[in-house]
């Protein structure tokens, strides 16, 4: 029987899987810059963490979780997503007690979520994403958007929209949410079954159903930017304001939600626009949240963050013709000319990678113009021949692959060899 991928999850190659490291470290530096430390959560939680952070009115939770029972019947789920995560590790651990306040973090992994697999979706994604916990101070939520920016202008995209609103506080929601009913309540059997159930439990989720997103009502819905209070108001004006300052250019869209009871004040997207993508597309989606610490068992305590997805990242640099500059690098190609040659070979290219360098040797039984052609298809930069002679002499020619250029070497030490060929060319050290 050939064994085959389960739909909905990929391989990443050699060839490809470097450039996720590119992609991976841009991503550390950036978070490391603006001071957000890495976290790691487990792949998979108890179902109720989800069912209690998500929400039991998301199709996440309703029709997407991976979920199954352990052992002991308890119910586990993969997760799909990694906020619930990193707050349910900020409560269970103590985090909010720190000394440094916010406490800021980022994490990185593999999501999973069952749904029609497509394109850029799929059943096992990679998602990057951060949250700060612990201040109410709106030019946070001006930072995070900032490093989000910055991350995709960093990696080359220029096709990149930046869509925001605010959801106000409770008492904000609480009247556009009347609003909502009393709109979609005299229509609401032309909607989806799920819209049916979510208008009395949370009717912003009508606003962004995938059924009924053409619906007429859809369109002429009251807009949450109506109902915002003084304080709501005065939060949102900062944030632009924030952001202006930064000069980050941005689009205020009041369709714009989150469908879960504890987010409040700003949410945000950002999309991409090119035109190889198709329609508008989002990248990354965010907001402020206030009560979800609390739903954990926490401390009344006010969060923000964002989560982008990476093979969404990577169709939006295809759209735009962008390839990452991701070559790998190998430093020296040593080539055997005899057999009595291969044991001193072996033990030369460990020396060479102890000591910080990249180094390979012929595995294959290959002649000797066979290995020079496997040290160019690996874009070796040096390449040392080592035969009956040089084992004798005790020396070796080592040539610059790129400038034919050869220098002799002591084969008692190769490393001190291949560093002082590195400080001859273009002032490089290894």
């Amino acid at each position: 029987m050939q064994m085959k991928l389960p739909r909905g999850t990929r391989d990443i190659l050699p060839g490809e899987v470097e450039k996720w490291h590119y992609v991976e470290r841009v991503f550390q530096s950036i978070c490391e810059r603006f001071q957000y430390e890495e976290i790691r959560t487990p792949i998979f939680e108890h179902t109720e963490l989800f069912q209690r952070g998500v929400g039991d009115t998301t199709d996440i939770v309703s029709k997407e979780m991976y979920t199954f029972e352990d052992k002991k019947n308890r119910s586990l789920t993969l997760r799909p997503e990694g906020t619930a995560s990193v707050v349910r590790a900020f409560v269970e651990h103590k985090l909010f007690g720190q000394v440094n306040q916010p406490v800021k973090l980022y994490y990185s992994g593999p999501m999973f979520r069952y749904e029609r697999p497509q394109g850029a979706r799929q059943r096992q994604f990679t998602q990057m994403g951060l949250e700060a916990l612990g201040s109410n101070d709106p030019a946070i939520d001006a930072e995070i958007i900032s490093l989000a920016m910055t991350f995709y202008k960093e990696l080359g995209l220029q096709n990149i929209e930046l869509v925001v609103n605010s959801l106000g506080d409770k008492e904000s929601r609480l009247k556009h949410k009347e609003a909502l009913v009393a709109h979609f309540e005299p229509q609401i059997d032309e909607f989806c079954a799920d819209c049916q159930v979510r208008l009395h439990k949370n009717p912003l989720r009508i606003l962004d159903c995938k059924v009924d997103h053409a619906h007429p009502l859809i369109a002429t819905a009251p807009s949450i930017l109506d109902f915002l209070n003084e304080e709501s108001t005065a939060y949102f004006v900062k944030v632009k304001t924030y952001l202006d300052a930064l000069g980050i250019t941005y689009t205020v869209d009041p369709t714009l939600v989150r469908g879960l009871d504890y987010y409040n004040h700003t949410t945000f997207e950002i999309m991409s626009t090119a035109e190889g993508f198709g329609a508008k597309s989002t990248l990354c989606g965010g907001g402020r949240y206030h009560g979800l610490v609390q739903e954990f068992d926490g401390p009344e305590t006010p969060g923000i963050g964002f989560g982008l997805g990476v093979e969404r990242l990577f169709a939006a640099l295809d759209a735009e013709g962008i390839e990452l500059q991701v070559a790998r690098e190998l430093d020296c190609y040593i080539v055997t000319a005899t057999e009595s040659a291969e044991v001193k070979a072996v033990t030369l290219v460990n020396e060479l990678r102890l000591n910080g360098f990249s180094a390979e040797k012929d595995y294959m039984g290959r002649k000797m113009k066979g290995q020079l052609k496997d040290a160019d298809r690996k874009k070796s930069r040096f390449t040392m021949v080592l035969g009956d002679t040089e084992l004798e002499n005790g020396v070796c020619k080592l040539k610059n692959m790129q400038t034919g250029e050869q220098t002799e070497i002591k084969l008692d030490n190769v490393t001190a060899g291949l560093k002082a060929a590195y400080k001859q060319i273009e002032g490089e050290i290894k």
